[in-house]
């Protein structure tokens, strides 16, 4: 079979290489899944330059979410089980953790409902306690984890104000149903939040970026609000000021989904049937702006570290081998 591999840490489009390899054997408690779909996500990009906080050996496939089939037929998302990432023909995943793929989404919707979601929802629900009526503000919102948080606040009740990159980008926040979208290359970010919400600010923000962003966040977050910190896309870890957290009675809440597998994993399948609803419901549907074949697979997972993509860039292995 084909797939890319990793065998020294970089730049995605400098390190990957796609080789003709066996299949992979599972070892115990893991099945073969024959990948339909793999979705690319900002921590295949960290795999690859190293900087994630799991490091697996190299050689590795990168790839950590997918749509696939069992070889008993059965179709299902699931994240795979590193080395033997999704970027190839065949990947390895934890048969604990298998999930059954939304019949209302295709192969590449469904495999980007399923760590992007998740982090969503348990970002909004479990840690913020997001309420209707109350007003979010999602960062790089109109980015694969950006994009899902938005549904999921308009899915919630919730007024949600879209910070983005760009004019392109701010009018694929407003199809995804943002009520204000902010150009951060443009707009004062805290006065419009501020003007946006009568000067209360925002109740919940969702940030993927840190950095400045989370800087803005901080002067515009409302009375007993708080801030789901759930990655670094802007590369810069901010360093919080807990005197202004204390003045201004806010929260800062950290969100590493990959806990609850551990923690509380029947927690995981409770909130995949609930996003199964809500797909089903056509309230939540990924929003998938790109197909690529697997040949294309690095320069997909490079675009996706420098920020160049909106939405979800699905790869599709079916036909290259």
């Amino acid at each position: 079979m084909q797939a890319w591999r990793v065998h020294r840490n970089g730049e995605p489009g400098e390190v990957m290489r796609l080789e003709d390899v066996e299949r992979p054997e599972p070892a115990e408690g893991q099945v073969r899944v024959l990948v339909r779909a793999a979705n690319i996500n900002f921590p295949d990009a960290l795999l690859c330059r190293g900087h994630y906080q799991v490091r697996p050996p190299l050689p590795f496939t990168p790839g950590v979410e997918i749509c696939g089939e069992t070889e008993d037929g059965r179709r299902v998302i699931t994240t795979a089980a590193l080395p033997h990432g999704g970027l190839g023909e065949y990947a390895l995943a934890d048969a604990a953790g298998l999930l059954p793929a939304p019949a209302a989404l295709d192969d590449a919707e469904a495999a980007a409902m399923h760590i992007g979601y998740q982090t969503g929802w348990f970002g909004l629900h479990r840690r913020a306690h997001l309420e209707k009526g109350e007003t979010l503000l999602v960062h790089a919102a109109a980015g694969g984890v950006g994009s899902a948080a938005v549904q999921l606040g308009k899915a919630a009740g919730a007024t949600v104000i879209g910070v983005v990159g760009g004019p392109a980008k701010a009018e694929v926040a407003r199809e995804l149903g943002c009520d204000v979208v902010i150009d951060r290359h443009t707009d004062d970010i805290i006065a419009a939040v501020k003007e946006a919400t009568g000067g209360r600010g925002a109740d919940v923000v969702y940030d993927p970026v840190g950095g400045d962003a989370y800087a803005k966040s901080a002067k515009c977050v409302a009375f007993e609000g708080r801030i789901v910190i759930v990655g670094f896309t802007s590369g810069e870890i901010p360093a919080p000021a807990l005197n202004h957290a204390m003045v201004k009675n806010y929260s800062i809440l950290g969100l590493h989904w990959g806990l609850y597998a551990a923690k509380d994993p029947a927690a995981i399948p409770r909130c995949h049937q609930r996003l199964t609803e809500l797909a089903a419901q056509g309230v939540v549907k990924p929003l998938v702006s790109e197909r690529v074949p697997l040949k294309g697979a690095a320069d997909a997972v490079q675009r996706v570290a420098d920020g160049a993509t909106t939405g979800r860039v699905v790869v599709i292995p079916e036909g290259d081998s």
